[in-house]
């Protein structure tokens, strides 16, 4: 199942979202402080775009925590995702109170705007918490426990605040850390705001966009996290105090944003004699192959090709012989063997053996590759070819079975026959360092190489040449 991500403001013009955090659950990646004196515990609303992998439950007990706070696992309040399903929990002496929506939010080429307004002043029970999700209030619910009238939270009291990361771990191997992009993050102390605050229905296109936060009233311990500035991304934007970066750098800075969406594997299009959903990290474009003696395994990009020049660049980490594949199949291609790269009538792959598939066949094509080269993959959708590189040096232009003309996508095969191989995905926002910072004719992406007149695979430019 391949996606186009669907919410993007990218086209509707308006404010524009420059960066997110990326944050990766297996590095142990969240920001934290704890505020020096305490807010207001009744008043308060908190506002995200997130694009990750919420159907994936990374630990068993608290799913993918995005906001947490406490210091007790009987005393915190946190809102998360449990796969794919959006929970609000305060828990006080060990008595919950928690909300579970029934809506699932699985789609991992997507930006979720996602609000949370508390108000425990009021009389009315279902008005103290109000979540909404791109605009619309949720009112459909799995249940719904709300809080008691005039009831402290634990959000804005002087305990420990995390971002991306349950606020207490003890006995959780795991951590509950969320696993995606964040942008836009806003904390207000003291506000009961509504979607508005933070965003607009475009008039043309009507789709959910962000707006710009800057004028709102951050209260006592209220931030805004707008990632920009890469050596401090715990940056508060509206002048207060910075969160603490754990495991963060400046590689976590992404281009990747809720205006302009970049392309990343996708973790529901599994094929093959298994999946690759649970090796998939950094955003998704860092891909663990299968262990030793599995067969291949094959994962897609979330945006599919019709038309247009695209350029992308893979870095190999890690390749036993002739063990991974990098190319192009047509977007409706299902295959449950394991030899995915041989099977399809359509497809045009360049194997780390140096060969080249096309339309099933194999033949000779260009050199090996191996630990830490550099496949650039430059597709020609409008003429049927494509041209893979080498460290920058071309391997030949292939021409392509027409099948792929009609919408195709990227994917990444590997086989653990002999060893788990590893390779990087920079669609444009890279998951690694990049020396040159190299960009698309239009100014997006940051390549190692020049582009050679291929696009960074962006809803921006897809927009215009898709």
């Amino acid at each position: 199942m391949l996606i186009i991500p669907a919410n993007s403001a990218s086209a509707a013009g308006g404010f524009e979202v420059s960066n997110s955090c990326r944050f990766n659950g297996t590095s142990s990646d969240y920001l934290s402080k704890t505020p020096s004196s305490s807010g207001n515990r009744k008043t308060w609303t908190a506002s995200v775009w997130l694009k990750g992998q919420p159907s994936t439950t990374v630990n068993n007990i608290a799913g993918q925590a995005v906001y947490s706070a406490g210091n007790a696992a009987t005393d915190r309040t946190h809102f998360y995702f449990t796969n794919g399903i959006f929970e609000f929990r305060t828990e006080i002496s060990n008595t919950q109170q928690i909300i579970t929506t029934n809506q699932t939010f699985s789609d991992p080429a997507a930006f979720y705007h996602f609000v949370v307004a508390v108000d425990s002043t009021q009389s009315t029970a279902a008005n103290r918490v109000k979540i909404y999700v791109n605009g619309v209030q949720i009112t459909s619910f799995a249940a719904a426990a709300y809080l008691a009238q005039n009831a402290d939270t634990y959000v804005n009291h002087t305990v420990l605040q995390t971002v991306g990361r349950a606020s207490y771990i003890a006995n959780q191997a795991s951590g509950s850390y969320w696993n995606g992009y964040m942008a836009e993050f806003v904390l207000l102390d003291g506000t009961a705001a509504t979607p508005t605050s933070f965003g607009e229905f475009d008039e043309d296109s009507n789709i959910w966009k962000p707006i710009d936060v800057s004028g709102l009233t951050a209260g006592t311990n209220g931030f805004y996290l707008d990632f920009k500035a890469s050596a401090n991304l715990g940056n508060d934007a509206f002048g207060g105090t910075d969160l603490d970066e754990y495991n963060l750098t400046a590689i976590d800075q992404s281009t990747d944003t809720c205006t302009n969406n970049f392309a990343t594997l996708n973790p529901l299009a599994p094929m093959d004699t298994g999946s690759l959903v649970q090796a998939l990290s950094e955003g998704n474009l860092k891909a663990n192959g299968p262990a030793e003696g599995v067969g291949w395994q094959t994962a897609y990009a979330t945006i599919p090709l019709s038309s247009g020049k695209w350029y992308i660049e893979v870095l190999v980490t890690q390749v036993a012989g002739n063990e991974v594949v990098i190319g192009l199949n047509p977007d409706n291609f299902s295959n449950t063997s394991d030899t995915a790269h041989s099977n399809s009538t359509a497809g045009v792959w360049y194997q780390s053996n140096g060969n080249k598939w096309v339309s099933g066949s194999s033949s000779s094509y260009g050199a090996t590759y191996d630990d830490g080269d550099i496949i650039s993959v430059l597709i020609n959708m409008d003429d049927s070819e494509v041209t893979f590189y080498k460290n920058d040096a071309s391997q030949g232009t292939i021409s392509f079975n027409t099948n792929l003309t009609g919408a195709s996508s990227i994917i990444f095969g590997t086989n653990g026959i002999e060893v788990t191989s590893i390779t990087q995905f920079n669609f444009g926002s890279p998951p690694y360092a990049v020396s040159s910072s190299n960009t698309d004719g239009n100014g997006y992406g940051n390549f190692e190489f020049a582009t050679k007149g291929g696009y960074a695979l962006n809803t921006k430019n897809l927009a215009e040449y898709g």
